[in-house]
């Protein structure tokens, strides 16, 4: 039969022994799962048959199915799909809702469980998940989401629910219906249509087995008096009563989702269970119930923590109904299901990747020497980076008095050469690079067609024609592109060269850095804003002499692979002056004490080098670079804004810590200078005057010292303004070290 679906073809054949349970046929039960091609949690009764199917049931008693083998398997796809409406659920409600949508005009998009449509979920945007025979669908609905799922039938909590026979009442009538044999057939409650049946009445007690232990032999009812009855049956239909199907409702509550048919039905609420098992996914019995209960668990939600019911794959279908009623029988008012999450069904790892596209954060060469070190890493920049070794304040120490290193290897690096190569860089930076000596590097900006700064780094000239060029550690990929889109627009002949994954680049900074290279064998080390060819430690590396910091720096360029080698020897080498690694937190409060702007944080997308207070940073004597009409034009207009330094005076606060030590608890007293958030407002009197884009406490000035962007009033920059409710007073930068006497050495 053409039409069958997986579960049916395997009882009406009994070509494989499923396990026991109620079986209820339409999704809400656990005892029709099955591991179906070497994919586990198929539902049997919502799969179309097919011939040659691999069939394996899943334990009834709860245990794991075995992983799949690995194997060939198509890879799971995703379809997006846009609408106005979904209507999930297509019964007789599900399809008037529809008709009721596509009569309006409203692209109408419908899904149905009993056709292999399975929604996993429901998410903010909105957005709906389903698992389809074709692939996963991502639905995006312009309107509504109307939730059609109809009702499930209460399945049986009393001792014996785990043999085969049981049946729902609805699943009765669709297995009769499809040529299923039944055998006897004996209705406990509402009977099934289309079935012979006999009739039993009163209280369900129990289910006997048969012969075969596993099957069932017979149902055993209780009547007012208190007398049981045996009935003898092949199968038992359980119309014990509707509870809705409501999980997409209760996952969706806040989005726009209406509920339409018997979805809205009141739960049938059916007696306290009193022995048995309750939930059929978790193998969770009465007494469990009681055990918990006794412990103090009588929350719904905590219940179902306490002993996983509602947690397998029918999700709380069987069980929660049987919960509800036992917690309401202690005293308790009948409190309502728990809360839905996606997903409703269980999933590949493919189908849940399925659209998916995960951007993949690149680790330097040394990743794992950091994290020897006891590095807390964080994703900065596009790179996982060591945000600070444990002591931030003597890996800071270690720079301001001593030497220390880090790992600049995140730097974008291009080298481009070519005959072409002067005419291109002219073109890319707003200052002069033909003038730029071989062995000589210089800090330069780079502006955009509207003036303003996309990226900034350094450019050092090797030969004639073979040039360095730095960049930001997250705008290398962009420069890349910007750079090589420009080199064709010009039509100039040049090799561009991105190298920032090939080479690794660790910064020695500090007054006692060059003594360390002299240890390292590099005697003679460039001078300020020079570079040059050198072993250090045995490693080939380009130094490049400049400085973030504000001390004396020496950048490291080398082949990544040797990367681990020259950090360990710088190390092992500045051991006795103290040396230690530093990272992203020291260096952001070493560059600020500087006045150093990181472009992407202190910059905004329009500013310029004016408002920036960089207009060194542009030559207008150049007949030519990328912005400089830009640059002339906004030149003339008033200025409006400028990225500012600021300084606050110390800001005391004290605050108890508890601690335990040995066990015991102690109270102590913490004192730590306050210093304003990066975002924190300026205010000029009670005029909103702008924003700080970076902020630190500042270990050797003694104050907190911030950059941030200030409007200007009638024409002048305020001096005296308020951040964080506390008085600050604009000043010029670098905040340390103004002359740039400790850089230069």
């Amino acid at each position: 039969m053409a039409a069958d679906s997986l579960l049916t073809h395997l009882l009406r054949d009994a070509r494989v022994p499923l396990g026991g349970g109620c079986l209820c046929l339409a999704g809400d039960c656990p005892n029709c799962l099955a591991t179906v091609d070497g994919v586990s949690y198929v539902r049997t009764c919502q799969v179309a048959f097919r011939e040659g199917a691999a069939v394996t049931p899943h334990a009834a008693n709860g245990e794991l199915p075995p992983l799949e083998s690995v194997g060939e398997r198509p890879p799971a796809t995703a379809r997006t799909m846009h609408c106005d409406v979904v209507v999930i659920g297509q019964g007789p409600a599900g399809r008037a809702a529809a008709t009721d949508a596509r009569a309006t005009g409203a692209h109408v998009v419908t899904l149905d469980a009993r056709d292999g449509q399975e929604v996993i979920g429901i998410y903010p945007g909105p957005l709906v998940v389903a698992r389809t025979e074709g692939g996963m669908r991502h639905l995006y609905p312009r309107g509504e989401i109307v939730v059609a799922t109809g009702a499930s039938e209460i399945q049986p909590a009393v001792p014996g629910n785990h043999l085969r026979g049981l049946v729902t009442a609805r699943a009765a009538a669709e297995l009769a219906a499809a040529g299923v044999p039944l055998g006897r057939v004996v209705a406990v409650g509402t009977p099934p249509e289309g079935v012979s049946y006999e009739q039993a009445s009163g209280t369900l007690v129990r289910f006997e087995p048969s012969s075969d232990s596993a099957r069932l032999g017979a149902v055993v009812m209780r009547d007012a008096e208190g007398a049981e009855t045996r009935w003898p049956c092949e199968t038992v239909s359980l119309g014990l009563g509707l509870t809705p199907r409501d999980a997409l409702l209760r996952m969706a509550r806040g989005m726009n989702v209406r509920g339409v048919g018997d979805v809205l039905l009141p739960a049938h609420v059916p007696p306290c269970p009193q022995e048995g098992v309750v939930c059929p996914c978790a193998g969770v019995t009465v007494a469990d119930l009681a055990s918990v209960h006794a412990r103090g668990f009588h929350e719904l939600e905590l219940v179902k923590r306490a002993t996983l019911a509602g947690t397998g794959p029918c999700q709380g279908a069987a069980c929660v109904p049987h919960i509800r009623a036992f917690l309401a029988a202690q005293g308790a008012a009948l409190q309502p299901p728990f809360t839905a999450r996606p997903v409703t069904r269980q999933l590949t790892i493919g189908e849940v990747a399925a659209g998916a596209h995960h951007a993949a954060t690149p680790r330097t060469a040394l990743h794992e020497e950091h994290l020897a070190l006891g590095a807390t890493m964080e994703r900065l920049g596009g790179w996982w980076r060591p945000w600070h070794y444990g002591d931030v304040g003597a890996e800071y120490a270690a720079v301001r008095n001593g030497v220390s290193i880090c790992d600049v290897s995140t730097l974008g690096k291009m080298q481009v050469s070519g005959p072409g190569t002067l005419a291109l860089l002219e073109h890319l930076y707003p200052v002069p690079i033909s003038s730029l000596a071989p062995g000589r590097a210089r800090y330069v900006f780079m502006l955009d067609e509207r003036g303003y700064v996309i990226d900034d780094g350094m450019v050092a000239r090797e030969s004639d024609t073979r040039f360095m060029a730095t960049f930001t550690s997250g705008g290398a990929t962009f420069a890349e592109m910007w750079v090589r889109d420009w080199a064709e627009s010009l039509g100039v002949d040049v090799r561009v060269m991105n190298q920032t994954f090939s080479l690794g680049a660790i910064n020695v900074t500090g007054p006692r850095a060059a003594e360390l290279l002299a240890r390292a064998g590099v005697s003679a080390p460039p001078a300020f804003l020079h570079h040059g060819q050198a072993d250090v430690a045995g490693v080939p590396c380009r130094i490049y002499r400049l400085s973030f910091t504000g001390e004396v720096s020496f950048e490291l360029h080398h082949a990544a692979a040797d990367s681990v080698r020259l950090w360990r020897a710088l190390l092992s080498l500045g051991q006795d002056l103290g040396i230690r690694p530093h990272g992203l937190e020291a260096l952001l409060k070493l560059r600020l004490e500087k006045g150093h702007l990181i472009v992407g944080q202190d910059t905004d997308f329009d500013s310029s080098l004016r408002r920036l207070g960089c207009e060194w940073g542009v030559r207008l004597d150049k007949p030519a670079f990328i912005g400089r009409q830009a640059v002339l034009r906004t030149n003339r207009l008033p200025l409006d804004r400028q990225l500012c330094g600021f300084e606050m005076d110390a800001a005391k606060t004290t605050s108890e810590v508890v601690v335990f030590l040995r066990g015991e608890k102690e109270t102590t007293s913490e004192v730590r200078f306050r210093t304003p958030a990066e975002g924190a407002t300026i205010w000029d009197g009670e005029d909103l005057a702008g924003v700080v884009t970076s902020t630190t406490w500042s270990p050797t000035l003694g104050k907190s010292v911030m950059l941030g962007w200030l409007r200007l009033k009638d024409g002048a920059l305020p001096t005296d303004v308020t951040i964080d409710d506390r008085p600050a007073r604009r000043v010029p930068t670098p905040f340390y070290d103004p002359e740039g006497r400790r850089a230069r050495g």
